[in-house]
Formats: C-alpha cells, structure tokens, sequence
C-alpha cells in the first residue's frame, strides 16, 4: 500500500457531503507527509450520527459489523456502542475498507472508550497537502494507546516530535486520565 490508497478513499468519499477522515496510521503518514512504515489496510471514520448517510452513499458495497471481534452483516439498523467498526467490500472492483465510527456530543468529539475525553469537533480533523482530511494525531495516538503494538509504538516515536505544544499537552492530559501509567507519557512531558 502507498499514499494512493488514501487518495483513492478521497475519490471514492468526494461527494460524500458528511465530515470523515483517514484515520490509524495512515493519518500519522498523511500528517507527516510522508509513508512512514508499511500498512496492511486503511480505514477512515465518519462521525456515529453519520453512518446510514454513509451506507446510502456506498449503495453498492456490502457491509458487515465488527461485535466482539466476530464479522456479522450489517442491515439497515442504526449501530450504538459498543459497535464502532465496520468492515465494506465491494466485490466488483475489489475494494475492502474499515470504517471506525467517531462520538460526538454537541460541538465535541467525545473518546468512546472514556465519554469524560473530549475535544472540540472542528479540531478533530486535519487536511493532508492534497487536500485529504485525515484525524490529527493526538487523537489517533490516544486510540493506539490502549494495547500498544509495535506498530502504535513506532507511530508514536515517528510523530512525537512533529506535535506542537497543544497537542502534546491535549495528549498528555488525555493518557493520564485514560492510561495513567502509559510510557508515551514520559516523552510528553516538558
């Protein structure tokens, strides 16, 4: 996979008139500017509120929703949490893509895994130099923060150094209140 892959998610979600973005490590990449490490697969989010929009603007792809680490298909049913992954397929072209559903409340994004995190909706999101929104990274960071892989390390060590001081600060404040023992902590600190 290369940068086209994002590009490609840009094509096919351009006249999608709802807010979504890249997400996991290829928002790290894209924030970057550059492919930074080998990805398997690429996923965006779509806000929660915003997925049967989604599934009517895919009409030709087929949908299945992630419970408990089990494929099951998705009908027509709006999903709550604990639901937040789904996987698409469109057999014709041969294209599959994982989509992550985002909360908000309000005029914030709120981290499902925490409702107490939070953080306002317009700064949740970024645009890549070719115009490709992508999930800034201390959001992303703050997901791969719970049962850090390799991978997520090796994320986190690329990027530290590009966030500016908000950010690490915003990150910082949302580890010790979700992973108060997390050992990205101690390269956040001033």
């Amino acid at each position: 996979m290369s940068l086209e892959q994002c590009q490609s998610v840009a094509s096919l979600m351009r006249r999608f008139n709802k807010t979504w973005f890249i997400a996991g490590g290829w928002a790290i990449d894209l924030f970057i500017g550059k492919e930074t490490r080998e990805h398997k697969d690429i996923e965006f989010a779509v806000f929660r509120k915003d997925q049967l929009y989604l599934k009517s603007y895919l009409i030709e792809w087929e949908f299945q929703k992630v419970i408990n680490g089990e494929l099951y298909t998705w009908g027509n049913e709006f999903l709550e949490l604990p639901v937040h992954e789904i996987h698409a397929s469109n057999k014709i072209i041969g294209d599959e893509i994982e989509i992550l559903l985002n909360e908000t409340k309000g005029d914030y994004w709120t981290f499902r895994r925490d409702l107490r995190i939070s953080y306002p909706i317009n700064s949740v999101w970024s645009y890549s130099e070719a115009g490709i929104p992508f999930l800034n990274p201390e959001i992303v960071l703050l997901y791969k923060a719970k049962n850090t892989r390799e991978k997520d390390h090796q994320d986190f060590m690329e990027i530290k150094d590009y966030l500016d001081y908000e950010q690490k600060q915003w990150l910082c404040y949302a580890l010790e209140m979700h992973q108060p023992t997390h050992k990205w902590l101690q390269f956040l600190t001033y």
